[in-house]
């Protein structure tokens, strides 16, 4: 006997179908303009056990014993706060396992989250994990019958490094990927996958935990989070009929994770989501929805104060009374409001990589007292902020000697180090009372209002401190080190926790949904970011892409500009020696600020798009656009002047009057520009002759 129980909102319905010889499995999902339809039934909970394996030898996530043999048992829905709830329960009796199904849908958006939780049965003597995917499913069809395969699908995905994040490509799946096998033949489905995998904590260090497939002639494009601070994996692959996604956190191939569960024990996989669209700029519609949904609420999120930051290419590390005060006088010129003292503030030997951890400031840095120059940015209208690395002990601090061995990641009864760093253990109680400890005096002594959390070091697989594996101990710190962010921000409702990590290497939803804005890169080179501030609204909100503006006095009015606009349509976050600058060049950033705040209403609502595309690392010309019901912005990038002209693609214009008006800089040379109401074309040609780029907005008349 089958059945279907439908569920969702009414932005995406859901039917998930089971029969008593099948376990449950995505069988249509509904949205206003499509219906999608699943040939090819993959158990939506696949779980991998050490006494089940897989149902033909494979390294997939999917074709497990145990996702074969799940039953549907019963299911709960409920609604809350705006959001559908859904809990299905599942036994394989036979493996000692209940599984159950945790679905979350934000009202009004086209997409979910997802969780599996496992418990072994109290008959069971015990049951082994190796991996619990959080989500499974066919791609599906929206046509009278799929297509063969994967083919027309193309996977969209995202290489990450230091300095190099958001290198994003559309990749055909038939070809290079999946080749045509004849699988047929054999009566059995291929057992290859593409497989992406990120170990350790730094989440987005090589790879983005963000990604999707798209069809054309399906009109359908599936995106996704992992939404984990730590290790996870990814796949793609091709069945017989259809291709297939599935997600999830550490494994004990990818990761060494392993869990084993005594009678009565469970263990709850990590969090994914999924969103629905037409194709990618309407799936990213639809995720960046989402995003906002389901972060943390916090005064930040409508405010984003511009901030000044005095690292990037300015005070590199070193900062002192001398140095600080010119520059904080400038910053409240320029219209900054929040000031944030980055590293070096707490080093009095001008050595301070081994030796962070205790988080006390310089004597020698500044001879008035930290205090003296906190109350400088406060009394010139700004709030005070400091950069930390809290989840880190230099070999050389005396909280390596004072914290127990317990309190920090080992490996065999030793303490990891990785670059002259020790890693805190988050789960252990005198790690976290430490870290609280420095948060509340920084607040109280201080008033600090704005942290900048960095994080350089990676600890690798991660420990063998407690649980059955090193994975699961680093899986254990990564959700207790959330928990402590959330106790933070519980006891400091106001204040503001920048996420960084060597630039943009742990870039997750983990993170995003709970800290308020993320540093792109350290990119210094100022014709290398617009790929990085262009794509960073695929891994995160566009009011949370903290893109480094650095202007410096010997720069030209068109270098200052060019990268004053890489953060208007993000999150303004300003550097550079404005104490040195002439009035015409103070000018100039001062305008750009006054801009930027202007759009902060829009920013914070807009949906991202890509008028030129998705930009490669090297490409001469790089455009980012912000949409709202009524209006667009674009910003514009021409690394290589001696190409004057690019043709911006805007279908959804086509047919309107279109006027054009320069937003920033409105002083400098005007770009050309042509409009093709046929066809929703715009032309814009740089005149000057040089690197340059403009921000502009699409007024719309009456069609």
């Amino acid at each position: 006997m089958s059945a279907t129980v439908s569920w969702g909102t009414t932005a995406l319905e859901l039917d998930l179908v089971w029969a008593d010889d099948r376990p449950v499995s995505l069988g249509a999902a509904r949205t206003a303009s499509h219906a999608v339809v699943f040939e090819r039934e993959v158990p939506i909970v696949e779980i991998l056990t050490v006494d089940g394996g897989h149902v033909s030898a494979n390294h997939r996530l999917i074709h497990t014993a145990v996702g074969a043999a799940l039953r549907y048992v019963h299911h709960d829905a409920w609604t809350t706060a705006g959001w559908a709830h859904l809990e299905l329960t599942m036994e394989a009796p036979e493996h000692g396992i209940r599984a159950v199904l945790r679905l979350s849908m934000p009202e009004g958006v086209a997409a979910l989250r997802s969780t599996v939780t496992v418990t072994a049965l109290p008959a069971a003597t015990s049951v082994g994990l190796l991996s619990v995917a959080s989500w499974s499913a066919s791609f599906g069809h929206t046509g009278p019958a799929p297509t063969t395969g994967v083919e027309g699908w193309s996977l969209l995905s995202g290489r990450s490094d230091w300095l190099g994040e958001g290198r994003w490509s559309l990749t055909p799946l038939r070809g290079h990927l999946f080749p045509t096998l004849a699988q047929e033949i054999t009566g059995h489905n291929p057992r290859g996958s593409h497989s992406v995998v990120s170990t350790g904590t730094w989440s987005s260090g090589t790879f983005h935990p963000v990604a999707g497939v798209v069809s054309d002639s399906e009109s359908i494009c599936w995106l996704w989070q992992v939404e984990h601070n730590g290790a996870w994996r990814w796949e793609i692959g091709e069945n017989t009929v259809e291709g297939f996604v599935s997600l999830s956190g550490p494994t004990d191939l990818d990761h060494q994770w392993f869990e084993m569960l005594a009678p009565g024990e469970s263990f709850t996989s990590v969090p994914v989501a999924i969103a629905l669209g037409g194709d990618v700029d309407a799936a990213v519609e639809v995720l960046t929805a989402y995003r906002r949904a389901a972060r943390r609420g916090h005064p930040d999120n409508e405010a984003m104060p511009v901030v000044f930051n005095d690292y990037m290419n300015t005070l590199g590390g070193d900062p002192t009374s001398a140095k600080l005060l010119p520059l904080i006088d400038a910053a409240a010129r320029t219209g900054a409001e929040i000031f944030c003292i980055d590293a070096g503030w707490y080093d009095d030997g001008g050595d301070w990589w081994d030796s962070v951890g205790e988080w006390m400031p310089s004597a020698s840095r500044f001879p008035e007292g930290l205090a003296s120059v906190v109350q400088h940015i406060r009394d010139r209208g700004m709030t005070p902020g400091l950069w930390l690395e809290p989840e880190v002990v230099g070999t050389r601090s005396p909280m390596a000697d004072l914290l127990p061995t317990a309190a920090f990641l080992q490996r065999g009864g030793r303490r990891i180090v990785e670059h002259d760093r020790l890693h805190l253990d988050l789960r252990h109680p005198a790690a976290r009372a430490h870290l609280d400890a420095v948060v509340d005096r920084l607040v109280a002594e201080f008033g600090i209002g704005y942290f900048k959390l960095d994080y350089n070091i990676n600890p690798g697989a991660g420990t063998d401190a407690g649980p059955m594996s090193v994975g699961a101990g680093l899986l254990g710190h990564n959700r207790a080190h959330l928990d402590w962010l959330d106790g933070v921000l519980d006891r400091h409702p106001d204040l503001v926790l920048e996420n960084c990590s060597s630039g943009a290497m742990r870039t997750d939803f983990a993170m995003l949904g709970r800290l308020q804005l993320q540093s792109t890169t350290d990119q210094q080179d100022p014709l290398r970011y617009p790929p990085i501030a262009a794509t960073a609204p695929l891994s995160m909100l566009p009011e949370q892409a903290a893109n480094w503006a650095y202007p410096q006095p010997a720069m030209t009015p068109e270098e200052s500009a060019f990268t004053l606009a890489t953060a208007m349509l993000g999150r303004f976050y300003l550097s550079g020696h404005v104490d040195r600058m002439t009035e015409p060049q103070l000018a100039l950033v001062t305008e750009a600020v006054a801009r930027h705040k202007a759009l902060r209403p829009i920013i914070r609502t807009a949906t991202p798009f890509w008028p030129l595309g998705l930009p490669s690392w090297t490409t001469p010309w790089v455009a980012l656009g912000l949409a709202t019901s009524t209006s667009r912005f674009v910003t514009i990038w021409n690394r290589s002047p001696e190409m004057r002209d690019v043709t911006l693609h805007l279908p959804d214009l086509a047919g309107a009057d279109v006027v054009i008006r320069t937003v920033f800089p409105e002083q400098l040379t005007e770009w050309g520009t042509t409009w093709d109401a046929a066809t929703g074309a715009l032309t814009v040609r740089n005149p000057t002759g040089v690197v340059s780029a403009r921000t502009i907005e699409l007024i719309t008349r009456d069609r």
